[in-house]
Parts: structure tokens; C-alpha cells; sequence
């Protein structure tokens, strides 16, 4: 499966990369029904992936590199079996009651038992349950296993808080919180409207009004600020899985809620330099006076961007180009695992799948294809395993892993490197602002300054090959996707293929 032993057994390889911190997805106590987003202890740690002095060790090894640890918080719901949801199921009079969303059935026009409103699960289905045991439903927005808490109970609150609190006296530096647009809920439960046109489309078929973002929720995000705050310099990056960079900015509320949101627009823009730009000077417009927006590209729940984003002669130059488009934006970029060295979505045999949304929706759907391990080495388990991994590695495993990159100084691997070390070192790339510049249709091109320097980065996601006047000015330095492609002299006279780009450093 992978566990906290074999993290800190690869942070020298990540100190070599040149990252700054780690996430880790959910690694406290679970019955693994969503791999951890079913938290049963919100102050432990998982068997299967070690125990609290495992984790202390990697937290001192990291710090030591100069690495911090992100851990997953998933304040919206919990397990079924965490004590929290025994105790408030157990009858109608126990005092952790109101800790969830528990209300009566409504009746149907024959007499039928329903649920209380219209609300449906992301993951299929109503969104509440019927509880036979207590004569009441609760409220679920994701799997019958994840029963929602009531962020409208102060004692939900100041225990969400001391988990915090209990994690940073660890020394974690930050959380990445889960469907944080989830905690608050309209207290009147109405029924969401339907989309005109797409009834019957289950959870896409309803415009979300009173489930998800509702104004409270930034009067809690402050509440969460103040004890992140207790403790300086950590962070929170929330994820707002709100297709609207509008709606993801006012997360970061007036400098006093998340320090970041991710913009999941961006990252499902379509390979075209208009829809890049379009969604970098959307979310730039949005943010408040003195926010930092931030960047991804792939996660645990979509397909890998250099599977969505694949061409069949020039995949490898398009993962190459979307390196320097993440490295090369004003923000904090985000890498998902494997994607330094391009790795694809692996094929996943029906029987073979673990995500549970292959059994609630359909097994195209399911997670696994993005999920599988990092090929590390050639050989027998890739040096990830020394048994049967949970999920298979791809057949290209062999020769594209971590191993075999490292050994190639034109691998992309060594392109992120080069990019992290460029930008950690040059204060326009990693503190400059940003200006979008006049380019060719094909071409997305920027400027990033600040009172020591000035860079300029050029992507071309054309067919045909362009040249990009972007400065007036001589080049000392930068970074070219192609490898062995030499920069110019000057920067009005930027020759690109098609799917490459650079990065240039102006006098």
C-alpha cells in the first residue's frame, strides 16, 4: 500500500527534486471504506501505514531536509465507526446527537417513508439515510459510510479545532482540507433546484444552493484561521470543488480565511493557450488584495494530466510544456505524484479495482487509473513492494521510473528539477507578479517582475512551429522545454515548436 516508512525512505530523492513541502492524503485510523476520507480517529495513525512515532520520525527527517509535511483534514464527515457517530446514533437523547445532521422522514402522498429534502450524494443516491435503530435519517454528501458533521454545533467546532491543534503540536505545517465548501449547510434543509433540462442526472442535475457554499461557511473558515494562526507560519489550502474561480477567491475571504484555494477550472482547462490564459487572468482578478493564487494539474481524483492531455508523437513534449507552465506561474504549484516523470493513467482489470465509486456509479469512473504506485526502479515491485502491489504498475514501469530518469540528464525529471532550482532562485519566478503579454493565437505568454528581476515564459500549444517577440531586451538565462534547444540572444525573437516553451531571464 505504501506507508509512512517508505515516505521518509524517499525524502532525500525529494530534497534532490527540490520541493518544499509533502502532502499526505489521509493517514489517520479508517475502515478505508473512500482510502481514509472515512476517518475514524482524527488523532492516530493507520496500522497499515505505521503509528504516531513513525510519523513523528518522518516529520523530524523532513524538517531536517528542509521539507514541511501537509497532512489531509476531513472536516466535513466522518466514519460510521468513529466513536463520535456510535455515540450520536445510539438513541435520540445521547448528547453528541446534534454532532450530525439527523432529521425525520418525510411522508409521501401514499404514506411512504422519504428522506427529508431532495439533497443527493456526490457519490450517488440520496444523500441521506434512514437509521432504523434511532427512527431518523442522516445526512450523507458522499458515501452511506460518511455521515456529515454539524459544523453548527459548537462542541463540532471546538473539537475540529483541537484536532488542529493536536496535529500542529506534532509539528505538521499545514493541512490540505478536504470539500471544506461542504461544512456549512442551509439550516432550513430546502430542496435544491433542479437544472432545467438535465432532471434525472442525479447529482449534476441540481443546482447546489443549500448543500454546498453556504455564506456561514466563511464565518467557520475564520474560526479555523484563528487556530492555524496559534501557531505561526502554517498554512491551509482548501479544496473548493467549485468550478468557478469567482466563488473559490472569496475562500480566501479578506487575508483572514484559507491561505490558498485550489482553482479546479484551471485544471480542467482544454490544452488551447486561450484557455489557460483565460483561467490564470480569471482567478488572478478574482483574489483579494494580497492573495496568492496556486496551481495543479492532477490529483487524486482526475485522470493524470498527461493521460487527459496525451498526443500520440508528442505526449512527452506536452508533459514537458505543462512542467514549465505550473513552474512558471506566479502561485504555489502543486505536483502530484509521478507526474515528474510523465506517468500515465495504468489500465485497471475490473476485478482489480478498489474505489468505491466503481460499485455506487460505474466502473469507468473509479479513481484506481490515477492512484497506482510510483515506479521507483526497474525489477520485481519497483522498488516500491517487495510483494503484490495494491494496484498494478503500468507496462511501461520498466523503463519509465524514477531510477531511469535520474541516470538521464534530458529525462523530464531533471526538467522539473531544473525548473525548481530556477524558480527557487529567481525572485521574478518565485515572488514576481504576473502581466499576460501579446502572443500568437497558438501561444500563451507572460511576464513575471519584481524590484530584482524580470522573466519572461512562452508556451506554444500549436500544430505549427511560431516565433514569439516578447522583449526588447537581452537574454542572461533560462530554461528551454526541448532538450538541447539553445535560447536566444534576445527575447524579441523566440523560436517554439509545436507543444514547447521557455522560460527566458532578462537583463
Amino acid at each position: 500500500m505504501g506507508d509512512l516508512e517508505g515516505i521518509r525512505a524517499g525524502l532525500d530523492h525529494l530534497a534532490w527534486l527540490g520541493v518544499d513541502a509533502v502532502w499526505l492524503s489521509p493517514i489517520q485510523p479508517s475502515p478505508m471504506a473512500d482510502f481514509g476520507y472515512d476517518v475514524a480517529d482524527y488523532c492516530d495513525v493507520d496500522p497499515l501505514f505505521g503509528s504516531l512515532a513513525d510519523f513523528d520520525r518522518l516529520v523530524a527527517d523532513a524538517h531536517a531536509r528542509g521539507i514541511r509535511v501537509i497532512l489531509d483534514w476531513v472536516p466535513a464527515h466522518t466514519s460510521v465507526e468513529h466513536p463520535w457517530f456510535r455515540d450520536s446514533r445510539a438513541h435520540r437523547d445521547s448528547p453528541k446527537r446534534d454532532w450530525y445532521v439527523w432529521r425525520d422522514a418525510r411522508a409521501g402522498a401514499d404514506g411512504e417513508r422519504l428522506p427529508p429534502n431532495n439533497w443527493l450524494s456526490v457519490f450517488g443516491g440520496p444523500a441521506w439515510e434512514w437509521d432504523e435503530g434511532s427512527g431518523q435519517h442522516y445526512l450523507h454528501s458522499h458515501l452511506v459510510e460518511q455521515p456529515d458533521l454539524n459544523w453548527r454545533s459548537p462542541e463540532v467546532v471546538k473539537a475540529q479545532h483541537d484536532v488542529l491543534r493536536f496535529w500542529m503540536q506534532r509539528g505538521v505545517d499545514g493541512f490540505r482540507i478536504d470539500v471544506i465548501h461542504k461544512i456549512a449547510k442551509d439550516p432550513e434543509l430546502r430542496d435544491n433546484p433542479a437544472i432545467p433540462g438535465r432532471e434525472g442526472h442525479g447529482y449534476g442535475g441540481q443546482r447546489h444552493l443549500h448543500d454546498e457554499n453556504h455564506p456561514d461557511v466563511h464565518a467557520m473558515l475564520r474560526g479555523i484561521r484563528s487556530v492555524l494562526d496559534e501557531h505561526p507560519e502554517r498554512m491551509s489550502v482548501g479544496e473548493v470543488y467549485i468550478l468557478d474561480p469567482e466563488v473559490a477567491a472569496t475562500y480566501y475571504g479578506d487575508g483572514d480565511e484559507l491561505h490558498l484555494a485550489f482553482n479546479f477550472s484551471f485544471l480542467h482547462a482544454p490544452w488551447e493557450a486561450a484557455a489557460f490564459r483565460r483561467e490564470v487572468e480569471r482567478f488572478e482578478a478574482a483574489l483579494p488584495a494580497g492573495a496568492w493564487p496556486d496551481l495543479v494539474l492532477s490529483n487524486h481524483d482526475v485522470a493524470r494530466h498527461a493521460t487527459r492531455y496525451d498526443h500520440p508523437e508528442r505526449g512527452e513534449a506536452r508533459a514537458r510544456l505543462a512542467a514549465l507552465l505550473l513552474l512558471g506561474l506566479r502561485g504555489t504549484p502543486f505536483l502530484y505524484y509521478g507526474e515528474e516523470i510523465g506517468l500515465r493513467n495504468v489500465p485497471v482489470p475490473v476485478d482489480r479495482l478498489q474505489d468505491p465509486l466503481a460499485w455506487t456509479l460505474h466502473p469507468n469512473v473509479a479513481r484506481d487509473p490515477e492512484r497506482t504506485p510510483l515506479p521507483w526502479e526497474p525489477g520485481p515491485g519497483h522498488g516500491f513492494t517487495t510483494g503484490d502491489p495494491w494496484l498494478p504498475f503500468g507496462d511501461d514501469a520498466g523503463v519509465r521510473n524514477v531510477a531511469a530518469q535520474r541516470a538521464d540528464r534530458a529525462s523530464l525529471l531533471w526538467l522539473y528539477k531544473d525548473l525548481l532550482a530556477l524558480r527557487r532562485a529567481e525572485p521574478a519566478l518565485h515572488r514576481g507578479d504576473h502581466a499576460s503579454l501579446a502572443a500568437p493565437e497558438s501561444v500563451f505568454a507572460w511576464e513575471r517582475r519584481c524590484e530584482a528581476g524580470r522573466a519572461v515564459v512562452a508556451l506554444n500549444f500549436g500544430e505549427a512551429a511560431v516565433e514569439v517577440p516578447l522583449a526588447d531586451a537581452a537574454v542572461r538565462g533560462g530554461l528551454h522545454t526541448r532538450p538541447g534547444a539553445r535560447l536566444p540572444e534576445r527575447a524579441d525573437r523566440l523560436a517554439l515548436g509545436p507543444d514547447e516553451g521557455a522560460v527566458l531571464l532578462l537583463t
